[in-house]
């Protein structure tokens, strides 16, 4: 994705910082936490009853845990915006994306039922969470699932490309909290209708990677159950969860790639647009370069080249968005150098 990418990849991420302060959050914070807080063991797998143990289940329960970090980070300083981005750099580096994300979807909650307020959500695109740009518009989709509001194109204020992620992160909410009629059933919301369906769909794919427990297997069956046309964006979502979320050893990587088939160009796609979306935040990890290789056929450092090239001189392309022409564009980079 867009943006230059700084820093070696760390090696051990340091443990999840408290995102709040020492001492009470405002009485305002107070109370839109006590209206709008979300139970911290909602991000278990017993709650969710999503299959897997072990490493993954631990790995991924952590990002769950990162992602209510900033949320309920945000609510609590909805009076006071610029306290904000301190509490979620108290979050490990390489989780703060997911806390940006979280606190994005509380953000643009807050402009949906405050909108007398200015726009929170393009203040923060704006400032501190630029380098999360890509995190930030996911997490705004969260909102709009939230609240249940239709989606068919870009939503109003939110940039023209990026705001596709609006309807990832719209059906990787229906996915995790709704994984028996998301994912048993396939079920779409009939709220979410022309091409964010597609982007709907990768967010589907994402939440695969949660509900299965990153285990392949798993995974592979789940996106066979639901009909041909919708596996590409589905695998596409999972090899983004794969690459950014992580969470699982080589093998299970190595599993993904020969399972995907004739999908592989999507997943390697998925994977390229998480190191994108970590370069540009300076925030690498060894995991998401360890997919990039299985996946891609590269390191992350290149498979984000890619993405950023693919980029360039984006125009729409008769039906399909500038946003699809760009995953295409990147599918067939892999596809042609037959790396996926």
């Amino acid at each position: 994705m867009p943006g230059t990418r700084t820093a070696p990849l760390a090696q051990v991420p340091r443990p999840l910082a408290p995102a709040t302060p020492r001492g009470r959050p405002p009485l305002a914070g107070r109370l839109l936490r006590a209206a709008l807080g979300i139970d911290p063991a909602e991000a278990t797998f017993a709650r969710r009853g999503f299959a897997g143990a072990g490493e993954a289940r631990q790995r991924l329960e952590t990002v769950g845990t990162a992602f209510l970090a900033g949320y309920h980070a945000a609510l609590e300083r909805a009076g006071d915006p610029d306290a904000l981005p301190a509490a979620l750099g108290r979050v490990d580096a390489e989780l703060r994306g997911f806390a940006y994300e979280g606190a994005a979807m509380a953000v643009a909650l807050l402009d949906a039922l405050m909108p007398w307020r200015r726009p929170r959500f393009a203040a923060f695109v704006r400032g501190a969470g630029a380098p999360h740009v890509y995190m930030l518009h996911v997490g705004a989709g969260w909102a709009l699932a939230r609240l249940r509001r239709p989606l068919r194109g870009v939503p109003a204020g939110m940039d023209p490309l990026l705001g596709w992620l609006a309807a990832d992160g719209y059906g990787f909410h229906e996915g995790y909290f709704h994984p028996w009629r998301t994912v048993g059933a396939g079920a779409v919301p009939d709220r979410v209708t022309g091409y964010a369906r597609r982007a709907f769909d990768q967010g589907v794919g994402r939440s695969l990677w949660f509900v299965c427990g990153a285990e392949a297997g798993r995974i592979a069956a789940a996106i066979g159950s639901f009909g041909a046309e919708r596996r590409c964006d589905l695998w596409s979502g999972v090899g983004l969860a794969c690459a950014y979320a992580g969470g699982c050893p080589p093998a299970e990587a190595e599993a993904l790639s020969v399972l995907s088939a004739a999908h592989r160009p999507a997943l390697a796609q998925g994977a390229a647009f998480a190191a994108g979306a970590r370069g540009r935040a300076g925030n690498p990890a060894p995991h998401t370069d360890l997919a990039c290789r299985r996946l891609c056929g590269c390191s992350a450092h290149d498979a984000a080249a890619v993405v950023d090239a693919a980029a360039e001189d984006l125009t729409p392309h008769g039906d399909l968005p500038a946003y699809e022409v760009w995953r295409l564009r990147i599918q067939r980079h892999f596809a042609v150098e037959g790396r996926a």
